[in-house]
């Protein structure tokens, strides 16, 4: 068995040779993003292995079809970055980790909440030039804020649970009932009542049709003027953009992101000697109440192990002809 992993870096190189163990199949690493340019390295092999920068749409797919890829096996969620039409078409089935470490993400989330506020970052760099200074450091306290959470799934519920334990109320967003929430003191309403109530805004639903940019600039109106957005989700479920004039005018007052719509040609890389390319994430950048970090909230040792299990197990299901985690167009 061949299995080529496209993006990968050397914490995944680790993780899957150690879960691959003693294992006979072939594991091919390769750092370049799997596009039309690429694609000519999966040849021969049975399955490739995708992040989510990785192009799997219908000319990619058609290229690993004809160069022998019998499986899609992502190392990720979330799958809105594969065309799954074409792949059902081409006969090739995609499987997915559909959870790895949902307290990764969410203790992620609740870094960027607990930076912003007490604006850890400024006072970081402040100290380190010898600025032992107060002024504009000042927070607020976690307890008897209300906290919205978009999307009830299992990182929502983690981080919602955290966020109670600050002494918080919280409200959590789902289209489908939810059921426990009192363990996390939390309950469930409406899309507009997150929005409209919440203190801190956290996104923590995958990207469809109907999130796509499910924050615009009419829901940042919405929000409480001051309000603290965190988007540890997928980086198409806020309109970028708009946060810039947010930002300048006030009415949100503290922006946390992990993933961007556009970052695709960015994260994951270095380009500290390039000029940044993209102006809405320079102007983003250069704002003092926002923190983006390159998508690293699934970054733990225990995360990586358990796609890496999760991924060859996926593998191995469907070698014997039991597919497991698998996503279907329509699905």
């Amino acid at each position: 068995m061949r299995i080529c992993l496209f993006s990968s870096k050397t914490y995944d190189r680790d993780s899957f040779l150690a879960a691959n163990g003693s294992s006979d199949w072939h594991l091919q690493f390769h750092e370049a993003r799997l596009t039309r340019d690429s694609v000519a390295l999966a040849t021969g092999n049975d399955v490739v292995c995708a992040f989510i920068n990785d192009d799997l749409s219908a000319a990619v797919l058609e290229q690993l079809a004809a160069g022998g890829t019998r499986l899609i096996a992502l190392r990720s969620a979330g799958y809105n970055h594969v065309d799954l039409a074409a792949a059902q078409r081409l006969g090739l089935p995609v499987v997915r980790v559909p959870a790895y470490s949902p307290h990764a993400v969410a203790e992620h989330a609740v870094a960027l909440v607990l930076a912003l506020n007490r604006r850890i970052h400024r006072a970081f760099n402040r100290t380190r030039e010898g600025d032992f200074s107060l002024h504009g450091l000042t927070g607020f306290d976690l307890h008897g804020k209300t906290v919205g959470v978009v999307g009830g799934g299992k990182i929502g519920q983690v981080f919602a649970r955290i966020m109670h334990g600050f002494g918080c109320q919280v409200l959590i967003y789902d289209p489908f009932p939810l059921t426990g929430l009192g363990e996390l003191g939390a309950r469930q309403a409406s899309l507009e009542e997150v929005i409209a109530s919440s203190d801190i805004l956290s996104l923590h639903c995958p990207l469809t049709d109907d999130s796509y940019h499910l924050i615009d600039a009419a829901r940042l109106a919405q929000m409480k003027r001051g309000a603290m957005l965190i988007n540890t989700g997928r980086g198409a479920l806020v309109d970028a953009p708009v946060l810039i004039k947010a930002l300048k005018s006030g009415q949100l007052g503290y922006l946390g992101l992990d993933v961007y719509e556009e970052e695709s040609e960015l994260f994951f890389e270095d380009h500290s000697d390039l000029p940044l390319q993209d102006d809405t994430l320079a102007r983003l950048l250069s704002f003092p109440n926002v923190i983006v970090t390159a998508h690293q909230a699934f970054l733990t040792h225990e995360a990586l192990d358990a796609i890496a299990r999760t991924t060859l197990d996926n593998i191995a299901a469907w070698l014997a002809g039991q597919p497991s985690n698998e996503v279907k167009a329509g699905a």
